[in-house]
Formats: structure tokens, C-alpha cells, sequence
């Protein structure tokens, strides 16, 4: 089935984020790596990986083995040099990367995350455009995140600065007392308003081929046909 792997997002220095140490394991210096790639052999290949840990560069380093972790998210790695379990331990928050020119090829129907964030998201039983793809989520079963349109360019504009400024001039030259708290009520709604458009409704897509039978990266837009009650909000 297509749409069943994908590669990780570059980082703001274009490595390849592959996964991040999330805890030791035993006694002998083995790491959880929850996985930022779908690919199991970034994780189970013995081969050269790079660490980075928070505000430092990232250095070479060897993965001898790995496996999955059943019944968890996490693969179980061994790195060379990491034998005992402080050592693991100070590894914990970590990012494993890969370098650009490693990434994997992809087979048809597989696709890089970051070619998948931006797109149109297209109702193909309608012809609207739903939203656009603002994340995606990549362990476990694939997710797209749809921001949905009607909340990317708000219309209201019941809380412009100038407007409160004004409410907030009011509330306080007003002598009367009645009318300082009919301001101030006024302007927690406004507030309150604001707080409520800040936040864009979202939805999260599965990345199935039943779901999404077209993704379109030359034309920026990806086609689904959602079962009932997907998209009921």
C-alpha cells in the first residue's frame, strides 16, 4: 500500500532528525530512541550516526545494534562507546541525526514529510479546499495535521489594538463606577475572543491510501475521500 513510509524533517542546520534519546535501558549502555523516521534502519543498521546534544554541534558516532522495542514506540539502540548506564543516561534528550546526502530514496507512493507540509488539502467528493497540511506525524500510523481554512485569515476584527485601546481609556476617565465595569466587561469578552482566535481548529488526517488516495507535490495539493464523521466538527 502507498503512503506507508516516510523520511524525517530537516533540522534549521538541514540534518536529518532520525530520532531522539528518550532514556537508558539496563545496565550496559543501551538507548530508547523514540523515531522521528519511518524507516526501522536508521535503527537496526550498524553504521554512522550523528549526536547532538542541546546547544552543542553534533558528532560522529556508531551504532552497533538495534531493535524494536514490542509494545512500545521506542527501538532499543546500542551506540559504541556508551557502555554503562550513567553514560545513557547523560545521553537523554539527544538527537540522532543523519546528514543530508543520507537520505534514503524513496519507492513510489513514499514520501519526504517536508515535501508533505504546505499543501492544499482538497475534499475530492466537493472540490474545496479543506485546509493545509501543517504537520505531520510519523511513528506508529501516519497522521497529517490539517489546519483548517476558515481559521488561517481571521475576519473578525472585533479585537483590534486601537479598538481596545480606546475600551481601555474608557474604563479608566470614567467616573462612574457602573460605567468603569461596563467597560472593563466589555473588554474581557474582547479578550476572551482574541484568546479563542488564536488557537486554529485542526484535524488530524490518517495517511492512508483509502483516506488519501492522491498526493499532487507539482500541483501543491493532496486529494482525500474521508469516511463519515471525519471532518464533522
Amino acid at each position: 500500500m502507498g503512503h506507508s513510509n516516510m523520511e524525517n524533517k530537516e533540522t534549521a542546520d538541514n540534518w536529518l532528525l532520525i530520532g531522539r534519546i528518550v532514556g537508558a535501558h539496563g545496565l550496559n549502555g543501551h538507548v530508547k530512541v523514540y523515531p522521528e523516521s519511518d524507516f526501522p534502519e536508521r535503527f537496526l543498521d550498524p553504521g554512522e550516526r550523528w549526536l547532538k546534544k542541546s546547544g552543542k554541534d553534533p558528532v560522529s558516532i556508531k551504532l552497533t545494534s538495534g531493535r524494536y522495542l514490542e509494545g512500545t514506540k521506542n527501538y532499543l539502540v546500542k551506540l559504541a562507546g556508551i557502555n554503562y548506564r550513567d553514560q545513557a543516561e547523560d545521553l537523554r534528550g539527544a538527537q540522532l541525526l543523519v546528514p543530508p546526502e543520507d537520505r534514503l530514496p524513496l519507492e513510489p507512493g513514499e514520501f519526504h514529510v517536508e515535501d508533505l507540509v504546505g499543501l492544499s488539502v482538497l475534499i475530492q467528493s466537493e472540490g474545496e479546499i479543506l485546509g493545509t497540511v501543517t504537520n505531520v506525524f510519523t511513528t506508529g500510523h501516519d497522521l497529517l495535521e490539517v489546519t483548517l481554512k476558515e481559521q488561517e485569515a481571521p475576519s473578525d476584527n472585533s479585537t483590534n489594538p486601537s479598538e481596545i485601546a480606546t475600551e481601555i481609556e474608557k474604563s479608566l476617565n470614567a467616573e462612574d463606577s457602573s460605567i468603569r465595569a461596563k467597560a472593563a466587561g466589555k473588554l474581557r469578552r474582547k479578550a476572551k475572543r482574541a484568546r479563542k482566535k488564536k488557537k486554529p481548529k485542526t484535524l488530524l488526517i490518517p495517511f492512508v491510501e483509502e483516506i488519501v488516495p492522491i498526493v499532487d507535490i507539482e500541483q501543491g495539493q493532496i486529494e482525500i475521500t474521508p469516511p463519515p464523521g471525519l471532518i464533522d466538527l
